[in-house]
């Protein structure tokens, strides 16, 4: 009888308990310490060990060897955008919240962009503990991907975040933006409309997730993710993420690891896009062509080396790049980034526009930038580059 009892007084605390919240379940799936946590007991279990252990070596290492020299060196190398509370914009970006903060770690407002689905909101409780033990590989897998290249493989990060119940990129950003020092508030479904407005009672080709956050100085952050393709002509036809973008002001632009996508002229609506709407952009020589910033309306310099691309993309390779850095003093990289990830192989371009970037257009009933504008001029138009090499498949 008193068993029985026990049983049903726990049966009873269970329903009656609060369901964890956004950064339990952050800090759960990120495999930190569980001391107070509505989820302490789930943690108990060897699933939870294992992928505890083996996340703390793994950021461990990244931050050692990459992460922790992005963030000493990119005060003295990209001061214009270290310090800027402006919104970042990463194209091409996975769920690559990692970068973004560690390069821009005071901006208001991120949104970062790419074809991979945003998911289902994680809740680990509904797992079973066959489920919950696979579902932790499967993110592992992914998040060593990042860690130890820099890069997602995106059609490795499709199968391993479709194999379980841990779908789409929120389990990544959860992971992310808990072993960054963050704090989530809160975290929404959301979609665009036409105008480019959020709505959130129905869903349309844009969907998305806005998920608010504490940083590590205890400021309010805000991060967007949108599944939406840049290419030109889906642009064309649903212009929704171009004009909530509108609604940001001036940015700063970012991408890295972007299959040099925008090389190609299927590509060259959100090239310019990001030439005429941002006052810095930090990439990799993956992104917009080294000959691709009008030089009358952008300071361009590299940093690292240049040994061209990877086998995989041997034609994006760039004769103008190479001379720049054969004939110029070009400061070294303490840290490898994107597909040329190793030390003393990586290449990064930062460019500052020179131009007056365009004033925000508010978005009706959502603001997204906290940015304050500026006069509107004229955007700098970018130099057309001559026609792209195909790609090989």
């Amino acid at each position: 009888m008193k068993k029985t009892f026990v049983l049903l007084l726990a049966l009873v605390q269970t329903a009656l308990a609060e369901p964890p919240t956004p950064n339990e379940q952050a800090r759960f799936l990120a495999g930190m310490p569980q001391e107070g946590s509505s989820l302490a007991g789930l943690a108990q279990r060897g699933e939870f060990n294992s992928h505890a252990k083996e996340l703390d070596a793994s950021w461990a290492d990244a931050e050692e060897r990459q992460f922790g020299p992005i963030r000493a060196w990119v005060p003295l190398g990209l001061p214009e955008a270290f310090g800027d509370t402006s919104p970042l914009l990463y194209v091409f970006s996975g769920p690559d919240f990692l970068h973004a903060h560690t390069f821009f770690p005071n901006a208001s407002t991120y949104v970062l962009a790419a074809v991979e689905p945003v998911g289902q909101l994680p809740d680990v409780t509904k797992l079973s503990e066959g489920e919950l033990g696979s579902s932790m590989r499967n993110l592992r897998t992914t998040l060593n991907a990042s860690l130890s290249f820099s890069f997602f493989i995106t059609a490795d990060m499709k199968k391993d975040l479709q194999a379980t119940k841990l779908t789409g990129t929120l389990p990544v950003l959860y992971v992310f933006l808990a072993r960054c020092g963050c704090f989530i508030q809160k975290v929404e479904k959301i979609w665009l409309d036409a105008a480019g407005k959020i709505i959130t009672d129905r869903e349309t080709k844009t969907s998305g997730a806005r998920i608010t956050f504490l940083g590590t100085k205890g400021q309010q952050q805000t991060l967007y993710y949108f599944s939406t393709n840049l290419a030109s002509w889906a642009l064309k036809q649903d212009a929704s993420f171009l004009r909530f973008c509108d609604g940001l002001g001036a940015m700063n632009g970012y991408t890295k690891s972007a299959s040099y996508l925008m090389h190609l002229s299927e590509f060259h609506a959100i090239r310019d896009y990001l030439l005429s709407h941002c006052h810095t952009m930090t990439q990799d020589d993956s992104g917009i062509m080294w000959k691709d910033f009008p030089r009358d309306s952008w300071d361009v310099k590299a940093y690292g080396w240049y040994p061209g691309p990877i086998a995989l993309f041997k034609q994006h390779y760039q004769a103008d790049l190479a001379e720049y850095f054969r004939q110029t003093e070009v400061p070294a990289l303490p840290f490898g980034i994107g597909y040329q990830w190793r030390p003393k192989s990586s290449t990064l371009i930062y460019g500052v526009s020179k131009m007056v970037v365009r004033k925000a257009i508010p978005v009706e009933d959502d603001k997204p930038g906290t940015a304050q504008p500026v006069p509107a001029v004229p955007a700098p138009q970018p130099v057309a580059p001559p026609k792209a090499l195909p790609v090989k498949d």
